[in-house]
């Protein structure tokens, strides 16, 4: 019988193959990739001729029998993705849970990631993380999604797509204590760190590459939940005749949640 093998590949840089990954890109008689068009860049990099079929999430539930037929006709199959490692936010899983009913073995190779990348690079604690991938594109379930994660006291992963990631950084900064990291374009000639902590910061963003967000949602302090407290501040800050934009940035500052700071000034 085949064998099915799933394929990390690079998130931007091609040297960051592992030689292991392109031995078995050797060996396979067939590669199902997510874009054929971008493993092809791959391939053709190292020289390597193989056949490629389409294997994305609209045909994935398809295409899986496909794959089994393939497997006991004694075929080695390569799943790739279009950048990273298979089933992570990308097409595979289905594929691994039938691969797994079936009593079928396959290998799983480690490799590229974007997760890790950022998690290290936001200086962030990475003793325990969350990844979430990407947040649903509905804007109320994003909501709930976000309010969710507050529960979770880590670091949290976010994927994000250009023309989405100014509204979720802003859900974000709303619900969670600034900075919020955000990496764009891992491992690429343009690759770039960020903090986010205010919306002037999420404005300057440039808007190209894919991005990874990180938020430091690690500390458990008394001024998440002392609603007290809360007043007791933003009432001084009051009679001080501070603005109550004013108000908001400086408890930010003091590591107070943006969206409860709004809530209690709307119902003063």
């Amino acid at each position: 019988m085949g064998l099915v093998y799933f394929v990390p590949t690079p998130i931007g840089n091609l040297k960051d193959i592992t030689l292991r990954a392109l031995e078995v890109l050797e060996y396979v008689d067939i590669i199902f990739a997510e874009d054929t068009r971008n493993t092809k860049k791959l391939l053709n990099h190292y020289n390597i001729k193989k056949t490629l079929k389409s294997y994305h999430k609209d045909n994935e539930n398809f295409l899986t029998e496909n794959i089994f037929s393939l497997i006991k006709n004694n075929k080695k199959i390569a799943v790739v993705s279009d950048a990273g490692t298979p089933c992570i936010s990308d097409p595979g899983s289905t594929l691994v849970k039938e691969l797994i009913t079936e009593n079928i073995d396959f290998e799983v190779l480690p490799g590229a990631n974007a997760i890790l990348p950022a998690l290290i690079k936001s200086g962030f604690p990475t003793d325990s993380f969350y990844f979430k991938g990407f947040l649903n594109h509905n804007k109320n379930r994003k909501k709930e999604e976000i309010e969710k994660l507050t529960l979770l006291k880590t670091s949290i992963i976010i994927y994000e797509s250009p023309h989405r990631i100014k509204d979720t950084l802003r859900q974000l900064l709303d619900t969670f204590s600034p900075p919020i990291a955000v990496c764009r374009e891992l491992t690429k000639i343009y690759e770039e760190r960020v903090f986010i902590s205010s919306e002037k910061d999420i404005e300057n963003l440039t808007l190209k590459g894919e991005f990874v967000i990180v938020v430091n949602n690690n500390m458990s302090t008394e001024n998440d939940d002392n609603l007290d407290d809360y007043e007791d501040k933003i009432l001084s800050l009051k009679k001080e005749q501070f603005s109550n934009k004013d108000i908001v940035k400086i408890m930010q500052l003091f590591g107070y949640k943006r969206n409860k700071v709004y809530k209690l000034l709307n119902k003063q």
